[in-house]
């Protein structure tokens, strides 16, 4: 289950970055891109990651952070404490929530030892459709296949498609999230939140089996 975990979260961020300008105007498309120029870029830099696994931080950062949502991500986490925060306090939280999926995706990251990825194929999309699931299989020889659907929303000033969740096995990580964190929203307000969340992404990204 930790394994499956690791994966559904991992594969979330596919959907959502790229340095190399990655056509956006398809979804299905901009996902396949996007999880092949990711993943040959992992491998290829391999021998740097086992000696750093801080690296990772920087792959996810140029190939996956450009093509996700942040602040729609960040505003459905908050749910109706958004309206409670000031421009600032928002500012702060979408910040922190950032660097948070980036230490998130590149603890992930670490896990990836050249599974086999199938991404659904392309479909056409609706004109006055806003919303797109996709579907990623993640196919290991040793495990059953892992079906996660990505989410993405298209930006209606440039139509151009962006992640902003994920759902594995019936989950979705923003609702995970929204549940996590409602509690302390709710009672210590969206400051003590950001706080944490800067805590959590300064935390040192290692390979599982130091963790362990």
């Amino acid at each position: 289950m930790k394994f499956v975990r690791y994966v559904m979260v991992l594969l979330a961020c596919l959907p959502l970055f790229s340095v190399a300008a990655v056509d956006q105007s398809d979804p299905y498309l901009m996902i396949k891109a996007v999880s092949e120029k990711t993943f040959s870029r992992i491998k290829a830099e391999q021998p740097q990651i086992q000696q750093n696994p801080e690296a990772l931080r920087r792959v996810v950062k140029e190939e996956l952070l450009p093509y996700i949502n942040t602040r729609y991500a960040a505003y459905k986490v908050l749910g109706p404490n958004l309206k409670k925060t000031s421009k600032t306090q928002r500012n702060d939280f979408v910040a922190a929530f950032s660097d948070y999926l980036v230490a998130s995706y590149a603890q992930v990251l670490t896990q990836y030892t050249d599974q086999d990825i199938k991404v659904e194929s392309a479909k056409s999309v609706p004109a006055d459709r806003s919303i797109v699931s996709v579907r990623v299989d993640i196919l290991d020889t040793k495990r059953p296949p892992i079906r996660l659907d990505f989410k993405l929303r298209k930006n209606k000033k440039s139509n151009e498609w962006q992640g902003f969740d994920m759902v594995a096995e019936g989950v979705s990580m923003i609702s995970t999230k929204q549940s996590e964190w409602s509690g302390q929203l709710r009672n210590h307000g969206v400051d003590a939140v950001t706080k944490d969340l800067k805590v959590l992404a300064a935390k040192p990204i290692r390979r599982e089996t130091e963790n362990q």
